[in-house]
């Protein structure tokens, strides 16, 4: 059997697009806008579909914060920490090294778990 991507797709539900779109674009440096072509709007992940990916959409968080996706940051931790506390999200773990890098668990605005993750390859 060939080796395949393991995750195909992630959808974050948050309750105003508005607002996710915005602290998505200042945590991790997207441009993402909401595209409300589909049975409803959505915002993709940094604004590609080329690769397994996740996007934003209206719908209810689960109430433990649910599965974590974890997103690469374009910089330091420590800079995607600062961001990501300026921006209304809360950093709920001290940073963990991986081999790969590190990263720090942490809420969206609707208390969504993300990684904020920094590679080191």
């Amino acid at each position: 059997m060939a080796a395949r991507n393991i995750m195909v797709w992630g959808e974050i539900p948050v309750t105003d697009m508005e607002k996710a779109v915005a602290f998505y674009n200042e945590v991790f440096g997207y441009e993402m806008t909401i595209d409300n072509s589909g049975p409803n709007p959505m915002a993709m992940l940094g604004g590609v579909m080329e690769t397994a990916g996740a996007h934003l959409y209206p719908g209810t968080p689960a109430k433990d914060g649910g599965n974590t996706i974890h997103i690469d940051l374009p910089d330091t931790l420590e800079a995607g920490i600062e961001r990501c506390k300026a921006a209304g999200g809360e950093v709920v773990s001290p940073p963990i090294s991986i081999p790969s890098g590190r990263f720090v668990y942490a809420k969206d605005l609707d208390g969504n778990s993300i990684g904020l993750y920094e590679s080191t390859e």
